[in-house]
């Protein structure tokens, strides 16, 4: 997922794909002005689009209760991933899916589809994974893309920063579905896998567990792994945890 930096780049990427939708005119010149909004959303308004998206999210899909094995589960797991400087905020949808991602404020979801094939510390290096998007930018990027997406497809009009708030809750669900589905870049997946390292040693986690995680979700696609995005394949991912581990870097 590449980072929008400038307006141009939003504007043309918005002609581009409602152009292919026949769009008019009048449609076009909405999307732009929203892709605009998306390319300078800033860090208030992309946290205020994270807090409802995910609330959206939490509707949609059952949450485990507090007292469910799931979320005792998970309290466990996220105890081992201290030291982040960042407000977490975790649950567990509970359905067959296996997934699991985090919003740039601090909303990190986890499917018990994925922790009931992963042990607590692999389930622990996957979300330390998915905390260094958060914490390394790429999420604000990626709430970017989710705005242009679905402003370039018609679903939003043209709307500024004040304006928020008037989002429709099938609006915000639509943006919530594109940054879920959204992929990060190779240089930010691997990344994001080297700060999941770098956390789990801090906090003497089980590194190997992180590796495994990797391992295992290579033999769900033959090594692509559509939850951990294919930049680059999940047992390539595996090894690279492997090296570290063996250069005690």
């Amino acid at each position: 997922m590449n980072r929008f930096n400038a307006s141009a780049v939003a504007l043309g990427c918005a002609l581009w794909l409602a152009g292919c939708a026949g769009a008019n005119m009048e449609s076009l010149s909405q999307a732009g002005g929203s892709l605009f909004t998306a390319a300078t959303l800033s860090d208030a308004s992309v946290k205020q689009l994270s807090d409802q998206s995910c609330a959206e999210m939490d509707q949609k899909n059952a949450v485990a209760p507090p007292d469910s094995p799931y979320a005792k589960r998970l309290a466990n797991v996220m105890s081992g991933l201290q030291n982040t400087g960042l407000p977490l905020d975790a649950k567990v949808y509970v359905t067959k899916d296996v997934n699991a991602w985090a919003m740039a404020n601090g909303c990190v979801r986890v499917y018990s589809g994925l922790m009931d094939i992963m042990t607590d510390d692999e389930v622990r290096g996957v979300l330390g994974h998915e905390v260094g998007h958060v914490a390394l930018g790429h999420t604000k990027s990626a709430m970017q893309v989710a705005y242009t997406t679905a402003a370039a497809r018609g679903l939003l009009g043209a709307t500024g920063n004040a304006t928020l708030t008037a989002l429709s809750s099938s609006q915000i669900a639509a943006i919530g579905e594109q940054f879920v589905n959204a992929q990060f870049s190779q240089r930010q997946e691997s990344a994001a896998d080297d700060f999941s390292f770098d956390l789990l040693t801090r906090n003497g986690g089980n590194r190997q567990a992180l590796a495994t995680a990797f391992q295992k979700m290579s033999t769900l696609d033959g090594g692509q792994s559509s939850m951990l995005s294919s930049h680059p394949g999940s047992a390539q991912r595996a090894r690279h945890i492997q090296d570290r581990i063996a250069s005690g870097r």
